[in-house]
């Protein structure tokens, strides 16, 4: 007989990051608020945790991101100027993302980690399993990479991460998973975890992209892990301790994930990241393809 498991309810995002590959634009700007097509990136993750049933949502900010907090509020005299002009159009957009969640805000501090970033919600979070989404991944939400995640913890317990196949090259670039193989094609056991290792020591090439449900007792975990690559509390420590000893906070499952994501975190992946959305559009995708057909055709009759 299949084990239940609490429901989660809880999303964080940490949002606390100074988002230096950017500037000068985050200067003053937060990155989590920088458009993709019309949005900001932060509003398509927020969305994503509440498509998948999560509408109790903490973000972990820091100094300057005050307008994240903005965004998710109500603005009354933009609303009311809109109400005057009959634009219901962009009033509907406009209280989206104030209805979106029910939001909730903590300062990290001092910038130590995802390890840190996550520890600051132990207060919030108490001892449920919950998720974790950064924001620099944008996952597609016909791929509801979140859902399943929350599927298989509900259904395992422990701890689920998100995974995704990369080039033996670019495995340096991230979090690395060793795995056994399950009943299920798409979720791995995890039996080891190792941040950003060289490619010669990497025990697979299964990457951890930003997606994580984890049990609450990563909290305890993290309050005693020391500072590792970079001087920072690093959450993959936290994980590979809950993966070699299940006794903890129970198994470490990963999510092969193969659909879409849209990676914000890099600028020439944000740029490609707006391409494919505006082309994907209904509003946008026909005249934006037909002029993005002909600057193409253009830029290679140059060479």
């Amino acid at each position: 007989m299949t084990q239940s498991h609490p429901r989660i309810s809880k999303a964080v995002i940490p949002a606390a990051g100074l988002g230096t590959r950017f500037l000068p634009a985050t200067k003053a700007t937060p990155k989590e608020m920088l458009p993709v097509v019309d949005k900001p990136a932060i509003q398509y993750v927020v969305e994503e945790a509440v498509g998948a049933g999560l509408s109790d949502v903490l973000m972990i900010t820091g100094r300057n991101k005050r307008p994240l907090e903005d965004h998710f509020d109500r603005n009354y005299e933009l609303e009311e100027a809109l109400i005057k002009k009959g634009d219901q159009e962009r009033l509907a957009k406009v209280q989206e993302s104030s209805d979106l969640a029910t939001m909730h805000y903590v300062r990290q501090g001092d910038p130590r980690g995802l390890g840190h970033a996550v520890l600051c919600a132990a207060p919030h979070v108490g001892n449920e399993p919950f998720a974790v989404l950064l924001g620099d991944d944008l996952i597609d939400p016909r791929d509801p990479l979140l859902s399943r995640m929350v599927e298989v913890q509900e259904r395992e317990g422990g701890s689920v991460i998100a995974l995704m196949e990369v080039e033996p090259s670019q495995i340096h670039l991230y979090g690395c998973a060793a795995v056994e193989p399950t009943g299920d094609a798409d979720v791995v056991k995890v039996t080891n975890l190792v941040e950003k290792p060289d490619q010669a020591e990497a025990p697979s090439n299964y990457a951890i992209i930003g997606r994580y449900v984890l049990d609450p007792a990563v909290f305890g975990i993290l309050r005693e892990t020391e500072p590792g690559r970079g001087g920072e509390i690093q959450l993959t420590d936290a994980l590979q301790k809950l993966a070699a000893d299940e006794s903890v906070g129970g198994p470490v499952h990963g999510v092969v994930f193969k659909g879409r994501r849209y990676d914000t975190g890099d600028r020439g992946d944000y740029l490609r990241a707006i391409v494919r959305l505006a082309c994907e559009r209904e509003d946008l995708g026909p005249d934006f393809r037909n002029w993005l057909r002909g600057y193409v055709t253009e830029e290679m009759q140059g060479l």
